[in-house]
């Protein structure tokens, strides 16, 4: 059995592929989408859309943008942690973002450790408060 399922959201095809490499090598299952709009589909899509351990996901990108698909996913899936990963180092939308939510943002390029220790944590936090929900 994976560690977990990840739906991974950029739109730049280079960064989804490496990071679907780094996480299936870890034992991950990923799901990704080149935008928000493309993001949102999926997770309606799927069997069971709260089988989603950790959503990564960029913040510019066409279409739905990465702000508009994180508002979504934590109205639509409040359990589901989300992690940014974007180029952008704008301190005040990241200290935005983490007061209203957000597990952890993490600015590119990533190395592939630290997307992993935010993954690990960010699933293994899931897991456990799904388990031990009242």
């Amino acid at each position: 059995m994976g560690l977990g399922r990840v739906l991974v959201v950029d739109d730049e095809a280079e960064v989804r592929k490496s990071v679907r490499l780094t996480l299936t090598k870890a034992g991950y299952e990923v799901i990704d989408a080149n935008d928000g709009e493309e993001a949102i589909k999926a997770i309606k899509s799927g069997d069971n859309p709260l089988m989603i351990d950790a959503v990564v996901c960029d913040i510019h990108m066409p279409k739905v943008n990465g702000v508009e698909a994180i508002l979504y996913f934590q109205d639509q899936f409040p359990s589901v942690p989300i992690i940014v990963m974007t180029g952008d180092a704008n301190l005040d939308r990241a200290t935005t973002l983490l007061k209203k939510g957000v597990a952890d943002y993490l600015i590119k390029p990533v190395a592939p450790q630290t997307l992993l220790a935010a993954v690990h944590k960010a699933a293994k936090e899931h897991v456990y408060k799904d388990r031990f929900a009242i």
